[in-house]
């Protein structure tokens, strides 16, 4: 059973240097939600939302990233497998996240 996973990250940089961060910096994403290990995603932005399907340890994981004016919100679906460590990526992308989004 699939469980849905949402992270919100507060920043103080604007939506569009949030943006510009996320362009840049989503590998280190990447490599959380494939748990450390490779994954295949794909991408693409409407507006400033970015969705995207990766490719994990044989199972699918979907998800849509909002660049908000002050925050961040990721949710994120968690096959069956991978949802039993929900937890472990939630701390991890949140971590990751927030280095990213330091003002700087």
């Amino acid at each position: 059973m699939a469980k849905p996973l949402t992270i919100t990250i507060a920043h103080q940089l604007g939506q569009a240097e949030a943006r510009k961060r996320i362009e840049e910096g989503f590998g280190k994403i990447e490599q959380q939600l494939a748990g450390g290990g490779q994954a295949k995603v794909d991408k693409s932005w409407t507006g400033d939302t970015m969705n995207f399907t990766a490719l994990a340890m044989g199972q699918t994981i979907t998800g849509a990233l909002h660049v908000l004016d002050d925050s961040i919100k990721l949710d994120i679906v968690l096959p069956g497998f991978l949802s039993m460590f929900a937890g472990k990526v939630k701390e991890k992308v949140e971590k990751e996240g927030q280095l990213l989004l330091e003002k700087k």
